[in-house]
């Protein structure tokens, strides 16, 4: 990506996938890390001319600016809105970061971690690759507490429950992801649930819960619930049709998962950031509906 600038990444998958990038003479996967003293061959690729960005609405641009819950010199947090992408791609024109680039024109803005399209809350995104590095390591070493509210059809079993299934995930010929729990080839994934509120509604039990990632892996969230037997309200990937088909009455129309908190510390702060995203308009007023 570094060498061929502009070139779509599905383009470069394409590319790996009929072997056409080699290292040491041979074919690739686009997992292998590269190492000191590797060769590396990558085809010759004429581009032709690039069309000028599309650009995202002013209304749009508006609401993101007044997501924006935290920004300094190094970094901006925002609330993203649920139905918005992190970034452009797969049909999409342009998504959550082309549009802070527009806000912000001359930063060289970098998503820091993602969220699904569906999902909303937290969003952390740097300005300075100094930044960007040690929010990385940060990451790794399990530096940043990440906070969800989520509703699950079901119950948990405890009332907090550590989950600790290793997930892989699979690229569908459509491009499409799907994570499936794989205890010999997934790769580690613990998520803690936390129960705060159950309710019922025609038989079916559903449980509002606070879901902290110790790890961060795709769709994490979405398959431990999924695993436990309780998945996401909402979840037309890994939930039940039936029952989210009965929530459209009670006001659902999304995906039941929200980014609410987290917090961290950088060495240029002088104490941790902690950021709070409470709850969408349209996810209270579900909780509400299924009170009455």
């Amino acid at each position: 990506m570094r060498v061929l600038k502009g070139v779509p990444r599905s383009h470069l998958y394409r590319l790996l996938r009929r072997g056409e990038v080699r290292v040491n003479k041979g074919r690739i996967k686009a997992e292998y890390r590269l190492s000191a003293g590797d060769v590396v061959r990558i085809p010759p690729i004429r581009l032709g001319e690039s069309a000028p960005p599309a650009r995202a609405p002013e209304v749009q641009l508006a609401r993101l600016e007044g997501a924006i819950i935290h920004e300094d010199e190094r970094l901006l947090v925002i609330d993203k809105p649920s139905g918005l992408a992190v970034h452009g791609g797969s049909g999409l024109s342009y998504g959550l970061i082309e549009s802070l680039r527009q806000l912000r024109p001359g930063r060289e803005l970098e998503l820091v971690h993602r969220l699904d399209r569906d999902t909303s809350g937290c969003l952390v995104v740097c300005k300075r690759r100094s930044a960007l590095r040690e929010l990385h390591a940060l990451i790794r070493e399990g530096g940043m507490d990440k906070r969800y509210l989520a509703l699950i059809l079901g119950e948990l079993p405890r009332a907090e429950l550590l989950v600790d299934a290793p997930l892989k995930k699979n690229v569908l010929s459509s491009g499409e992801r799907l994570v499936r729990v794989d205890a010999r080839e997934g790769k580690e994934a613990r998520t803690r649930f936390r129960r705060l509120k159950r309710f019922a509604i025609d038989g079916q039990a559903l449980t509002l819960v606070e879901a902290e990632l110790i790890t961060g892996r795709t769709h994490q969230i979405r398959v431990h619930a999924a695993h436990l037997g309780a998945p996401l309200a909402g979840d037309d990937k890994y939930g039940d049709e039936a029952a989210n088909q009965r929530l459209k009455g009670y006001g659902l129309k999304r995906l039941f998962l929200h980014a609410a908190a987290l917090s961290f510390k950088l060495e240029y702060m002088a104490r941790p950031l902690r950021l709070e995203c409470p709850l969408p308009d349209e996810l209270q007023q579900v909780l509400n509906a299924l009170e009455n």
